[in-house]
């Protein structure tokens, strides 16, 4: 059948259903560059506007996994369980997942990406550990996965390419929001990845992109969706993002942090946060026999991580690197700190220079923020509330702009609760 962009538009601009054969030629058509830029982004702002049902939202992620080569594990002997973050501030719960899961007994191929903005990078993490590579070929991946149980590492050209060219339009044309499109984003590269199971992390709060408990429901149940239509089960935790995930934000201070968990240590969220999701990846996997609180303290996940660490070229005992210069923040009163906005905390590590604003921007390992109280804790006036953490001094007057008000300090005795790390459940 003879198709155009301009009736493919005019369908969803008029709020009509998109058919399968409109959507499998568009989006082939604009990956091999026949559909223009502006007319893809024309689509995008009315599928932003007018939404999409769940067909067109699965036939739409198929297209895009078409778009390129699928990755296969069933040579390996374990079944295997992924999981992905819809991103938030001080989110480093990867790096002591992925090796606490391979240690329980499931494999996990876990492709991860950048930080753009306040939320950080898995990769940009990993690579302030000396000599770590985030790029390997097929080959590797399936080498390191077979070896070490898990692998971290970023995804190659070859998967949904599609996804790569529309997730870079919607970055410069306003329809980032749009959940059919982020839906279809993350999806179409988790089942492209191959593997068997998937768990979800959906933030929410306002370091979180859904800042609303009924967006996140709403992201979270599509995405479930999506996953179960392409024979990939899937469940969704909805996780609390208002408050900084752990004590810091940043790099190398995330990487130290998450050590410290893999050592049996660790701030109490991350923990719980890191034990509840894989719980939930080995339930996904079918492995049902195996403690993974058992397996972070008898050492066992700490020994996967640093086998996958040396088999990417890593050192596990190489010193991590280290801020030049810092800058101590103390409280303005005594009390009891009720809230810490996760926002304000990540704007403020991405200004040190923890993140980027473009893809190609540097990072500083050693920048970010660690924060010495959370929400609930009592402080005292003048003590240190958060250390500034960067190589250029000249960024802390602009970081500290952000954490103006991004704290609050009630009366000693003020009754405090806070937010349950896991607020929902979808499966």
């Amino acid at each position: 059948m003879a198709m155009d962009a301009i009736s493919v538009i005019r369908t969803k601009r008029d709020r009509g259903e998109l058919s399968d054969e409109q959507i499998d030629w568009v989006i082939d058509a604009y990956t091999r560059g026949e559909v223009a830029d502006y007319q893809m982004a024309a689509l995008n702002m009315a599928i932003l506007l007018n939404g999409m049902n769940r067909r067109e939202i699965s036939r739409w992620t198929a297209a895009m996994i078409a778009s390129g080569e699928r990755m296969n594990f069933s040579s390996l002997s374990l079944p295997t369980a992924d999981k992905h973050s819809t991103g938030g501030v001080g989110d480093k719960i990867t790096l002591p997942l992925a090796p606490l899961v391979a240690a329980c007994g499931a494999a996990v191929p876990q492709l991860s990406g950048r930080g753009l903005g306040h939320t950080g990078g898995t990769l940009d993490k990993l690579e302030s550990i000396p000599g770590w590579r985030a790029l390997l070929s097929n080959e590797e991946m399936l080498h390191v996965l077979d070896t070490t149980g898990a692998v971290i590492c970023a995804a190659g050209d070859g998967l949904a390419p599609a996804d790569k060219k529309l997730y870079a339009l919607r970055d410069v044309t306003g329809t980032v929001e749009a959940i059919p499109l982020i839906a279809s984003s993350i999806m179409s590269k988790k089942i492209a990845e191959g593997t068997g199971s998937l768990v979800l992390d959906v933030k929410v709060g306002s370091g979180a992109f859904m800042k609303t408990i009924e967006d996140a429901r709403e992201l979270a149940s599509t995405m479930v969706g999506l996953g179960t239509d392409h024979g990939v089960k899937t469940v969704a935790l909805l996780t609390d993002m208002s408050t900084p995930l752990g004590l810091t934000a940043g790099n190398a201070l995330e990487v130290r942090e998450s050590v410290e968990v893999l050592a049996g240590g660790g701030p109490a969220d991350v923990v719980e946060l890191t034990i509840a999701l894989a719980r939930e990846m080995l339930d996904a996997a079918g492995v049902r026999d195996a403690d993974p609180a058992k397996a972070l303290a008898d050492g066992s996940a700490m020994d996967v991580w640093r086998r996958m660490i040396a088999a990417q070229g890593g050192d596990p005992d190489a010193e991590l690197p280290v801020a030049k210069e810092q800058h101590v923040v103390k409280a303005s009163a005594a009390g009891v700190l009720t809230r810490l906005d996760a926002y304000d905390i990540g704007v403020a590590a991405w200004r040190l220079g923890a993140g980027r604003a473009r893809k190609e921007d540097p990072v500083q390992a050693g920048a970010g923020i660690e924060m010495h109280a959370k929400p609930g804790d009592t402080v005292t006036a003048g003590q240190p509330l958060l250390t500034l953490h960067t190589d250029t001094p000249e960024r802390f007057e602009y970081a500290l702009q952000a954490i103006e008000g991004s704290y609050d300090i009630a009366a000693a005795g003020t009754d405090f609760t806070a937010s349950p790390v896991v607020l929902e459940r979808i499966a």
